[in-house]
């Protein structure tokens, strides 16, 4: 059994990124056949006029892909967006008791005291010592992972387009969310604001 902290990366290489804004604007331009005005200046300021006034499906033309390491329980809270793709590590079909897996790997949400941490972590050894007891009697690792707990780190790729990445990680990174979540979701904004602050 191991605790690891949950953490974000962004997948898309930082060229792609970086280039966003001069395509959103070429496509944006479309409708109002006005490409004759695009300079190599020119992006930022229509890009801030189009979200301004509302026109946010411009910017639906561009995605981004993030990995996230985080709980089976927030996981299942990401997957309720559903203007997103998915690839998600599977407890269908990795072991968690071979050699490449050896330990399951858990999250700690965040304030828990020292003895709620140490509590939560024996269990979390006996849920080890069952999950590895049934793999040996041969059960498939689909049917053991039905004991493994929500805390139960996972490894998820999100993929969404700029206008989703706004709004996922508004309502995701406010008081009143998973604090899991808002461990994932405030710096992961702060980051997106760095790399674009005007989509962000």
């Amino acid at each position: 059994m191991i605790i690891v902290q949950p953490s974000y990366t962004i997948e898309t290489p930082r060229e792609i990124i970086d280039g966003m804004l001069e395509r959103i604007e070429r496509i944006g331009r479309v409708c109002y056949k006005s490409e004759d005005k695009m300079t190599s200046s020119s992006a930022e300021a229509f890009i801030k006029k189009i979200i301004t006034s509302g026109h946010e499906s411009v910017i639906e033309h561009e995605n981004i892909s993030i990995r996230f390491v985080c709980d089976r329980g927030v996981s299942h809270e990401l997957v309720r967006h559903r203007l997103a793709s998915y690839s998600q590590e599977s407890t269908r079909y990795c072991n968690y008791s071979t050699a490449k897996n050896k330990d399951i790997q858990l999250i700690h949400p965040p304030g828990l005291t020292d003895a709620q941490k140490a509590r939560r972590e024996l269990h979390y050894w006996n849920v080890q010592s069952l999950y590895e007891l049934e793999i040996s009697e041969g059960l498939s690792p689909q049917v053991a992972r039905g004991i493994l707990p929500n805390a139960l780190k996972t490894e998820i790729v999100m993929t969404c387009n700029l206008r989703e990445w706004r709004y996922v990680t508004k309502i995701r990174g406010t008081a009143g969310c998973h604090p899991q979540m808002l461990q994932l979701m405030v710096p992961l904004r702060a980051k997106l604001h760095e790399l674009l602050p005007l989509v962000f």
